[in-house]
Protein backbone atom coordinates (compact mmCIF):
# COMPACT_ATOMS: atom_id res chain seq x y z
CA UNK A 1 0.00 0.00 0.00
CA UNK A 2 1.41 3.15 -0.49
CA UNK A 3 0.45 7.04 0.26
CA UNK A 4 0.44 9.86 -2.51
CA UNK A 5 2.61 12.36 -1.50
CA UNK A 6 2.14 14.61 -4.48
CA UNK A 7 5.75 14.16 -5.68
CA UNK A 8 8.16 12.26 -6.64
CA UNK A 9 10.87 13.51 -4.31
CA UNK A 10 9.05 11.99 -1.69
CA UNK A 11 7.97 8.60 -1.67
CA UNK A 12 5.74 6.71 0.98
CA UNK A 13 4.64 2.94 1.24
CA UNK A 14 2.89 1.27 4.20
CA UNK A 15 3.46 -2.36 5.23
CA UNK A 16 2.53 -4.18 8.26
CA UNK A 17 1.44 -0.93 10.75
CA UNK A 18 4.75 1.66 9.01
CA UNK A 19 4.94 4.34 6.80
CA UNK A 20 7.95 4.16 5.62
CA UNK A 21 8.61 7.80 4.14
CA UNK A 22 11.91 8.09 1.40
CA UNK A 23 13.44 11.19 0.71
CA UNK A 24 14.05 10.91 -3.18
CA UNK A 25 16.41 12.66 -4.54
CA UNK A 26 19.38 10.56 -4.81
CA UNK A 27 21.00 12.94 -7.41
CA UNK A 28 21.08 15.38 -4.65
CA UNK A 29 22.49 13.20 -1.40
CA UNK A 30 18.29 14.24 -0.81
CA UNK A 31 18.93 17.66 -0.02
CA UNK A 32 15.56 19.29 0.76
CA UNK A 33 13.58 21.01 -2.30
CA UNK A 34 10.58 23.24 -2.47
CA UNK A 35 8.48 19.92 -3.20
CA UNK A 36 9.86 17.77 -0.78
CA UNK A 37 10.11 19.32 2.28
CA UNK A 38 6.21 20.59 1.75
CA UNK A 39 5.30 17.16 1.19
CA UNK A 40 6.99 15.77 4.24
CA UNK A 41 5.18 17.82 6.47
CA UNK A 42 1.71 17.12 4.94
CA UNK A 43 2.30 13.62 4.89
CA UNK A 44 3.14 13.93 8.56
CA UNK A 45 -0.01 15.35 9.35
CA UNK A 46 -2.31 12.97 7.65
CA UNK A 47 -0.59 9.55 8.61
CA UNK A 48 -0.68 10.91 12.11
CA UNK A 49 -5.06 10.20 11.02
CA UNK A 50 -4.64 6.74 9.91
CA UNK A 51 -4.90 3.88 11.88
CA UNK A 52 -3.73 1.61 10.10
CA UNK A 53 -0.38 3.36 10.57
CA UNK A 54 1.48 2.89 13.95
CA UNK A 55 4.94 4.21 12.94
CA UNK A 56 6.46 6.22 11.19
CA UNK A 57 9.83 6.00 9.49
CA UNK A 58 11.74 8.35 7.38
CA UNK A 59 14.63 7.48 5.48
CA UNK A 60 16.63 8.35 2.20
CA UNK A 61 17.11 6.76 -1.29
CA UNK A 62 20.55 5.80 -2.81
CA UNK A 63 23.65 6.04 -0.04
CA UNK A 64 22.28 9.11 2.01
CA UNK A 65 19.64 10.17 4.17
CA UNK A 66 19.66 13.67 3.66
CA UNK A 67 22.58 16.09 2.80
CA UNK A 68 20.49 19.46 3.94
CA UNK A 69 19.56 22.21 2.54
CA UNK A 70 20.67 22.26 -1.13
CA UNK A 71 23.48 24.55 -1.35
CA UNK A 72 23.76 24.17 -5.14
CA UNK A 73 20.42 27.11 -4.32
CA UNK A 74 22.02 29.81 -1.57
CA UNK A 75 23.68 32.62 -2.28
CA UNK A 76 22.30 33.92 -5.16
CA UNK A 77 22.84 30.79 -7.48
CA UNK A 78 18.79 30.52 -8.47
CA UNK A 79 16.45 32.58 -10.05
CA UNK A 80 15.57 35.97 -7.90
CA UNK A 81 12.08 36.55 -6.98
CA UNK A 82 10.57 39.91 -8.26
CA UNK A 83 10.24 41.20 -4.67
CA UNK A 84 13.11 40.51 -2.63
CA UNK A 85 11.94 39.49 0.91
CA UNK A 86 13.48 40.78 4.00
CA UNK A 87 15.23 39.32 6.55
CA UNK A 88 12.53 39.59 8.94
CA UNK A 89 10.76 37.59 6.13
CA UNK A 90 13.02 34.63 6.42
CA UNK A 91 12.95 34.82 9.92
CA UNK A 92 9.85 34.25 9.44
CA UNK A 93 9.55 31.39 7.64
CA UNK A 94 11.83 29.84 8.53
CA UNK A 95 10.48 29.54 12.32
CA UNK A 96 7.18 28.38 10.53
CA UNK A 97 9.65 25.74 8.40
CA UNK A 98 10.78 24.50 11.93
CA UNK A 99 7.85 24.54 14.05
CA UNK A 100 5.99 22.35 10.90
CA UNK A 101 8.44 19.85 10.44
CA UNK A 102 10.96 19.12 13.65
CA UNK A 103 8.81 20.43 16.21
CA UNK A 104 5.68 18.49 14.56
CA UNK A 105 7.90 15.28 14.69
CA UNK A 106 8.11 15.83 18.24
CA UNK A 107 4.51 16.38 19.03
CA UNK A 108 3.73 13.63 16.38
CA UNK A 109 1.50 11.21 18.46
CA UNK A 110 3.13 8.08 16.74
CA UNK A 111 6.46 7.17 17.32
CA UNK A 112 8.84 8.10 14.39
CA UNK A 113 12.15 6.46 13.05
CA UNK A 114 14.81 8.02 11.31
CA UNK A 115 16.85 5.54 9.26
CA UNK A 116 20.03 5.97 7.89
CA UNK A 117 21.81 4.43 4.95
CA UNK A 118 24.38 7.02 4.34
CA UNK A 119 25.16 10.65 5.60
CA UNK A 120 23.16 13.05 7.50
CA UNK A 121 24.46 16.18 7.41
CA UNK A 122 23.45 19.78 8.30
CA UNK A 123 19.58 19.83 8.63
CA UNK A 124 19.46 16.31 7.34
CA UNK A 125 21.13 15.63 11.02
CA UNK A 126 18.80 18.06 12.59
CA UNK A 127 16.20 16.19 11.36
CA UNK A 128 17.26 12.60 12.02
CA UNK A 129 17.64 14.00 15.74
CA UNK A 130 14.09 15.02 15.85
CA UNK A 131 13.13 11.41 15.49
CA UNK A 132 12.25 9.24 17.89
CA UNK A 133 14.66 6.61 17.14
CA UNK A 134 17.46 6.11 14.76
CA UNK A 135 19.30 3.51 13.28
CA UNK A 136 22.07 3.26 10.82
CA UNK A 137 23.66 2.14 8.05
CA UNK A 138 27.22 0.76 8.96
CA UNK A 139 28.95 2.79 6.13
CA UNK A 140 26.61 6.12 7.43
CA UNK A 141 27.88 8.84 9.69
CA UNK A 142 26.23 12.53 10.70
CA UNK A 143 28.13 15.63 10.46
CA UNK A 144 26.34 18.91 11.42
CA UNK A 145 28.08 20.73 8.65
CA UNK A 146 27.06 24.23 9.32
CA UNK A 147 30.20 26.31 9.91
CA UNK A 148 31.43 24.85 6.50
CA UNK A 149 28.98 27.30 4.75
CA UNK A 150 29.40 29.71 7.71
CA UNK A 151 26.02 28.94 8.94
CA UNK A 152 24.97 28.60 12.49
CA UNK A 153 22.23 25.47 12.44
CA UNK A 154 18.41 24.97 12.06
CA UNK A 155 15.55 22.88 12.50
CA UNK A 156 16.40 22.55 16.23
CA UNK A 157 19.76 20.42 15.79
CA UNK A 158 21.19 22.41 18.29
CA UNK A 159 18.57 21.40 20.99
CA UNK A 160 18.50 18.22 20.36
CA UNK A 161 21.85 16.96 19.99
CA UNK A 162 22.16 19.05 23.55
CA UNK A 163 19.63 16.93 24.86
CA UNK A 164 21.76 13.86 23.57
CA UNK A 165 25.56 14.11 24.18
CA UNK A 166 25.85 17.29 27.00
CA UNK A 167 26.48 21.17 26.26
CA UNK A 168 30.38 20.74 25.82
CA UNK A 169 30.13 17.56 23.36
CA UNK A 170 27.43 19.33 21.30
CA UNK A 171 29.46 22.99 21.04
CA UNK A 172 32.32 20.30 19.80
CA UNK A 173 30.74 19.13 17.37
CA UNK A 174 28.90 22.09 15.73
CA UNK A 175 32.50 24.31 16.15
CA UNK A 176 34.38 21.53 14.57
CA UNK A 177 31.86 19.74 12.12
CA UNK A 178 33.80 16.37 12.24
CA UNK A 179 32.26 13.63 10.96
CA UNK A 180 30.37 11.26 13.53
CA UNK A 181 30.90 7.74 11.89
CA UNK A 182 27.60 5.07 12.59
CA UNK A 183 29.57 3.59 15.57
CA UNK A 184 30.63 6.38 16.93
CA UNK A 185 27.29 7.59 17.22
CA UNK A 186 25.72 4.33 18.75
CA UNK A 187 28.36 4.90 21.71
CA UNK A 188 27.64 8.45 21.65
CA UNK A 189 23.58 7.77 22.07
CA UNK A 190 23.00 9.44 18.71
CA UNK A 191 21.84 6.47 16.87
CA UNK A 192 20.16 3.10 18.89
CA UNK A 193 21.08 0.55 16.05
CA UNK A 194 23.80 -0.15 13.64
CA UNK A 195 23.03 -2.55 11.06
CA UNK A 196 25.39 -4.11 8.48
CA UNK A 197 25.00 -2.55 4.94
CA UNK A 198 23.61 -5.19 3.04
CA UNK A 199 20.79 -5.68 4.82
CA UNK A 200 19.94 -2.28 6.13
CA UNK A 201 16.86 -1.66 5.07
CA UNK A 202 15.09 -4.99 5.70
CA UNK A 203 16.47 -4.35 9.16
CA UNK A 204 15.73 -1.34 9.65
CA UNK A 205 12.23 -1.86 8.23
CA UNK A 206 12.14 -5.18 11.00
CA UNK A 207 13.15 -2.29 14.12
CA UNK A 208 10.10 -0.24 12.80
CA UNK A 209 7.78 -3.12 13.11
CA UNK A 210 8.96 -4.16 16.28
CA UNK A 211 7.46 -0.84 17.55
CA UNK A 212 4.63 -0.61 14.93
CA UNK A 213 3.77 -4.28 16.68
CA UNK A 214 3.33 -2.81 20.05
CA UNK A 215 0.06 -1.60 22.37
CA UNK A 216 -0.26 1.66 20.34
CA UNK A 217 -1.80 3.88 23.13
CA UNK A 218 0.74 2.99 25.72
CA UNK A 219 3.58 3.76 23.22
CA UNK A 220 1.78 7.12 22.35
CA UNK A 221 1.42 7.93 26.05
CA UNK A 222 5.59 6.96 26.93
CA UNK A 223 6.28 9.06 24.00
CA UNK A 224 4.54 12.19 25.36
CA UNK A 225 5.60 11.47 29.43
CA UNK A 226 9.17 11.43 28.38
CA UNK A 227 8.65 14.45 26.13
CA UNK A 228 7.58 16.40 29.06
CA UNK A 229 10.12 14.84 31.92
CA UNK A 230 12.75 16.45 29.14
CA UNK A 231 11.48 19.79 29.91
CA UNK A 232 9.60 19.58 32.96
CA UNK A 233 9.77 18.78 36.82
CA UNK A 234 9.11 15.68 38.40
CA UNK A 235 5.84 16.36 40.17
CA UNK A 236 4.28 17.50 36.97
CA UNK A 237 5.68 14.44 34.92
CA UNK A 238 4.09 12.05 37.70
CA UNK A 239 0.99 13.68 37.75
CA UNK A 240 0.64 12.82 33.68
CA UNK A 241 2.07 9.08 34.33
CA UNK A 242 -0.50 8.87 36.70
CA UNK A 243 -3.14 10.18 34.16
CA UNK A 244 -1.94 7.99 31.22
CA UNK A 245 -1.16 4.88 33.61
CA UNK A 246 -4.99 4.81 34.43
CA UNK A 247 -6.22 5.19 30.95
CA UNK A 248 -3.82 3.02 29.64
CA UNK A 249 -4.83 0.67 31.46
CA UNK A 250 -8.62 0.49 30.25
CA UNK A 251 -7.09 -0.10 26.25
CA UNK A 252 -7.90 -3.41 24.48
CA UNK A 253 -4.28 -3.79 24.44
CA UNK A 254 -3.88 -3.69 28.24
CA UNK A 255 -6.35 -5.93 28.79
CA UNK A 256 -5.22 -8.45 25.80
CA UNK A 257 -1.59 -8.73 27.50
CA UNK A 258 -2.78 -9.17 31.24
CA UNK A 259 -4.79 -12.30 29.48
CA UNK A 260 -1.90 -13.27 27.45
CA UNK A 261 0.25 -13.13 30.55
CA UNK A 262 -2.17 -15.32 32.75
CA UNK A 263 -2.69 -18.15 29.42
CA UNK A 264 1.32 -18.01 28.94
CA UNK A 265 0.90 -17.09 25.45
CA UNK A 266 2.73 -14.16 23.22
CA UNK A 267 0.88 -11.26 23.76
CA UNK A 268 -1.26 -9.93 19.79
CA UNK A 269 -1.44 -6.29 20.43
CA UNK A 270 -4.27 -4.41 17.98
CA UNK A 271 -3.74 -1.06 18.70
CA UNK A 272 -6.50 -0.21 20.43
Amino acid sequence: MSYDTGTEELLCDIDDGVATFTLNRPHKKNSLSDQLTPALRQGLLDLELRPDVRCIMITGAGDAFCSGGDVSGMGGGSAQPEVKPTQADRVRKLQHGQATLTLRMQQLDKPIVAALPGAAAGAGMSIALAADLRVAARSAFLVTAFRNIGVSGDYGGSWNLTALVGVAKAKELYFLSDRISADEALHMGLVNRVFDDDSFREDALAFAKRIAHGPTTAIRFMKRNINKAAVSDLASTLDQEAEYMVRAFATDDSKEAIRAFMEKRTTEFSGR
